[in-house]
């Protein structure tokens, strides 16, 4: 018998159970954070839900205990796999003094921990391209072996931090991997109205560095293009720029009507792709998964959603006084 697909990658059993459970997570937070949005508990929610096979397939092709990451607002799934909490992720949706990312001061999906090595994020869009170019480029001074990895959505990579950023990663032939994940709309611009190429990919010629487009409901696939671009990176070979296509399955955010913009039948359409139902398909063919297995976990997760929405409903809001803390010096 021929070797398994997750196999032929270099990835155990046990390693392609994590990233599912990883992608489950993502998704049943997610969930869990429109229902209390609708119910009026928290403010806001912007969402990863249809891009969980990239976000966490790439993660774990980096080194999670020495690699950077500068995630854009949906990444969910990276902010997990790089070791975020499920309770964390809880305290920052509920704006909460203990969320990691700042303290209830941002909204949501600006992530932010120094201890897990993920840079901190901003509301203007693609602001993080130069950041972990910036990062890359202190890693090859320093000569130390990690490399950056940056994700974006393709409406975003129209930006000029974009165009400043591989632009500079590939004149100094810099660690970074640049993952664009294009879910096909920049908010109700859909893809064709945004880039004249083919692919987000197709640009990467004019920074000096290989552009990749892959299948984003395809963790495996993400995987091994993230796997080949850090053996790059760290081999001194410079950046690569990788485009995920998947599909965006929610509303922009929680303020944000998709119906004004696209049709109800695309969006099903989409969802019969959609990872969390293509991949736990995969591994229930491939004798990873079994139906039991797959029903222990979605109650394991089940619990964890709910322990982390209970503490972080009670958790204490950050005092009146602490507003301008961190603003100006003391």
């Amino acid at each position: 018998m021929g070797k398994k697909r997750h196999e032929a990658l270099g990835l155990t059993d046990d390693q392609v159970i994590e990233m599912f459970r990883t992608m489950l997570l993502a998704r049943k937070l997610d969930e869990r954070m429109w229902l209390l949005n609708r119910a009026g508990k928290i403010p806001f929610v912007i969402s990863c839900q249809g891009q969980e096979a990239a976000q966490v397939g790439a993660s774990f092709a980096l080194d999670r205990e020495k690699d950077y990451t500068a995630p854009y607002y949906r990444d969910m799934g990276v902010v997990l796999a790089f070791g975020m909490t499920a309770k964390e992720l809880m305290l920052s949706g509920f704006a909460k003094a203990e969320d990691p990312n700042s303290g209830g001061r941002q909204m949501p999906g600006h992530f932010g921990q120094k201890k897990n090595r993920i840079l901190s994020g901003s509301s203007p869009v693609t602001t993080q391209v130069p950041h972990a170019v910036g990062v890359a480029l202190a890693g090859k001074m320093e000569k130390k072996d990690f490399v950056s990895f940056v994700t974006l959505g393709e409406g975003s990579s129209n930006q000029g931090d974009f165009h400043e950023g591989l632009n500079f990663a590939g004149v100094h032939k810099l660690p970074v991997i640049t993952m664009v994940e294009n879910n096909k709309y920049a908010i109700s611009v859909p893809i064709e109205k945004q880039i004249a190429s083919k692919n987000v990919s197709d640009r990467a010629i004019g920074y000096g560095m290989p552009g990749v487009t892959v299948d984003g409901n395809d963790p495996l696939a993400v995987y091994e293009a993230v796997k080949e671009a850090r053996e790059r990176a760290i081999n001194g070979e410079g950046p690569t720029l990788i485009e995920a296509v998947s599909y965006r399955l929610t509303a922009h955010s929680s303020d944000d009507d998709d119906r004004q913009y696209r049709e109800s039948d695309e969006v099903e359409e989409a969802r019969k792709k959609d990872s969390i139902i293509t991949f736990a398909a995969y591994l229930k063919e491939n004798g990873v998964l079994s139906d039991e297995s797959e029903k222990e976990m979605i109650d394991e997760i089940n619990s964890i959603v709910n322990e982390a929405t209970d503490y972080a409903e009670n958790a204490a809001y950050a005092e009146a006084e602490h507003a301008l803390k961190y603003v100006y010096e003391e």
